[in-house]
C-alpha cells in the first residue's frame, strides 16, 4: 500500500491534518488517536504501519492528528472537548463521509463518546480502546488518578519535555520497557507535540469527565481493554461499559496501552472487522504446535546508562547477531525483537531450550546476561507473527526467570524426557492473565 498524501480540513480557525487509506472499501471508519499522533511517523514504525494496513483492508480508514499535535496546527490552546470533538465532524465533512464507525483510542475515546452522543445520525458504531471516562479521582470515582500527581507530571513535561521518566510513569504507561522501545516512543512523542503542547494536553485531562453523557450514547458500542493495561485499569473499562446502554466489554491479554502489536493483535483486528462489517474476518491463519522462546537482557537499563547510547547500540546489535545465528543453528524461526530480547519459535522443545542456553553463553563475552523462558502450546501463525495464549504464557515464564536462568513450563519438561536435559523444580506460580497455577522448572544442564 502506497502512503496517500496528507490533506487538511478546517475546523473553526484550526487546520486539521488527515489521511485516508483503503479508498475502495464501502464502510468508513474514523480513527481518533490517543494523547498524541503523527500521520507521517505512523508509517515509520512497522507494528503501527501493519495495523493501519490491516484496518485499511476492510474499511475506508480516516485518520487525523488532533489539534495541537502531529501535522495539525500546533497551538498550546488544545481546545475544549467540544471543539476537539468537532474536529471529527470537520474531517468527515472534508472526505465526504456521511456516516462512519468511530474508533476512539485512549483519550481519543472521550471525543468519540461525545461525538456518538451528539451525532448518532452520523455514527454507525463506536469502538473504545483503553478509554477512561474520567482521569482523576473523585469521591464517586476512586479509580481515577491523583490530581496533584497529574499536575506534577504536567509541570515536569513543560519544563523538560517528554523524557524516559515520563514514559515509564503514568500516563506514559511504559514501566519496565527496554531502552530501544523507550527511544522509539521518545522520538514519536517529541515529533508529535512540543513540551508546552504536551503539558497543555495533560492539564486538560484533569477536566475530562464524560460520565454524564455516556447514557446518551445509543449506537452499538464495544469497549476493548487489555487485562493489564497500565493506563486504563479493567475497573475503569468496566465502569465505562456499564455507563453505555447495551455496550459490550472485550478483554484482551497484555500489559500494553497500545491497540497495535502483540499479544492478540489478530484477535483485536478480527473483532473490529466483525463489528464494522458484520462479517467474520477470513484471515490466513494456521494453528500449529510450537515452542516459544522469549529472552531478555538482565539489567538492560542500568547497563545502557553505564555504557552510553553509542556503545549500548553496538552491544545490542552484536547480541542480536549472535542470537539470530543460534536460532538458525537450532532450526528455529526468529519472530521479532523485544528491544533488549527476542521471540523465536521452534518445532521441537529440546532445540528451543538448547538454543536459549547457547544464546546465553554466546552473549556473555559481551558483558551481558540473559534470562529466558520456554513454553510449548498451540500458536496461531498470522503472516510473520505468532499469536495466542501459548505466546503469552511463554512471555510470563520468561519474566519469572532469574539472572542467567532458562525457565520452562511443565509442558516443555515433559516433552523433552530422554533428551539428556536436566531440571530443578522452580515451584508453582501464578501467570498474570492466565488461569490456574503453573509449575515451572529451571534448566540445570
Amino acid at each position: 500500500m502506497s502512503t496517500p498524501d496528507i490533506q487538511y480540513a478546517r475546523s473553526g480557525d484550526v487546520m486539521i491534518a488527515y489521511q485516508v487509506t483503503g479508498e475502495a472499501n464501502p464502510v468508513d471508519v474514523v480513527l481518533t488517536p490517543g494523547i498524541v499522533s503523527h500521520l507521517d511517523l505512523d508509517w515509520e514504525f512497522p507494528t503501527l504501519a501493519r495495523f493501519i494496513r490491516e484496518l485499511s483492508s476492510f474499511c475506508r480508514l480516516i485518520r487525523f492528528d488532533k489539534r495541537g499535535t502531529g501535522l495539525s496546527d500546533r497551538t498550546t490552546d488544545v481546545g475544549t472537548l467540544e471543539e476537539r470533538t468537532d474536529d471529527i465532524r470537520a474531517v468527515m465533512d472534508a472526505v465526504g463521509s456521511r456516516r462512519a464507525h468511530i474508533i476512539g483510542v485512549s483519550e481519543g475515546g472521550n471525543m468519540s463518546c461525545v461525538f456518538a452522543a451528539a451525532h448518532p445520525e452520523r455514527t454507525l458504531g463506536l469502538v473504545l480502546w483503553g478509554t477512561n471516562a474520567r482521569y482523576v479521582s473523585a469521591e464517586d470515582y476512586p479509580i481515577g488518578r491523583d490530581l496533584a500527581e497529574l499536575m506534577r507530571i504536567a509541570d515536569d513535561v513543560a519544563a523538560r519535555g517528554v523524557t524516559a521518566e515520563y514514559l515509564t510513569a503514568w500516563p506514559g504507561g511504559m514501566e519496565g520497557a527496554d531502552p530501544a522501545d523507550l527511544a522509539i516512543a521518545l522520538r514519536y512523542y517529541r515529533g508529535s507535540a512540543s513540551p508546552s503542547q504536551m503539558a497543555a494536553i495533560l492539564r486538560m485531562f484533569a477536566e475530562v469527565d464524560t460520565r454524564g453523557i455516556l447514557g446518551s450514547i445509543q449506537v452499538p458500542t464495544i469497549v476493548m481493554n487489555r487485562v493489564d493495561d497500565p493506563v486504563t485499569p479493567m475497573e475503569a473499562a468496566r465502569a465505562l461499559t456499564a455507563g453505555i446502554t447495551g455496550a459490550r466489554l472485550m478483554e484482551f491479554l497484555g500489559n500494553s496501552h497500545d491497540i497495535d502489536g502483540p499479544p492478540q493483535e489478530a484477535e483485536i483486528l478480527e473483532a473490529i472487522h466483525e463489528f464494522v462489517t458484520g462479517e467474520i474476518r477470513k484471515v490466513p491463519n494456521d494453528r500449529v504446535l510450537a515452542t516459544v522462546l522469549f529472552t531478555d537482557i538482565v539489567g538492560s537499563t542500568a547497563r545502557a546508562v553505564e555504557l552510553g547510547d553509542a556503545r549500548w547500540k553496538t552491544v545490542l546489535a552484536e547480541h542480536d547477531e549472535r542470537a539470530r545465528a543460534e536460532i538458525e543453528r537450532h532450526r528455529g524461526i526468529y519472530i521479532h525483537t523485544t528491544g533488549d530480547g527476542l521471540l523465536a519459535t521452534f518445532d521441537g522443545p529440546a532445540r528451543a531450550v538448547r538454543c536459549a542456553r547457547a544464546i546465553g553463553e554466546g552473549v556473555r563475552p559481551l558483558g551481558i546476561e540473559i534470562r529466558a523462558g520456554c513454553h510449548t502450546g498451540e500458536v496461531e501463525l498470522v503472516g510473520a507473527m505468532v499469536q495466542g495464549v501459548a505466546v503469552h504464557i511463554g512471555a510470563r515464564v520468561a519474566a519469572l526467570a532469574g539472572d542467567g536462568d532458562v525457565l520452562v513450563s511443565s509442558t516443555v519438561k515433559d516433552l523433552v524426557a530422554g533428551s539428556g536435559l536436566t531440571f530443578e523444580d522452580a515451584g508453582e506460580h501464578e501467570l498474570k492473565g492466565v488461569p490456574d497455577r503453573w509449575r515451572l522448572f529451571r534448566v540445570v544442564s
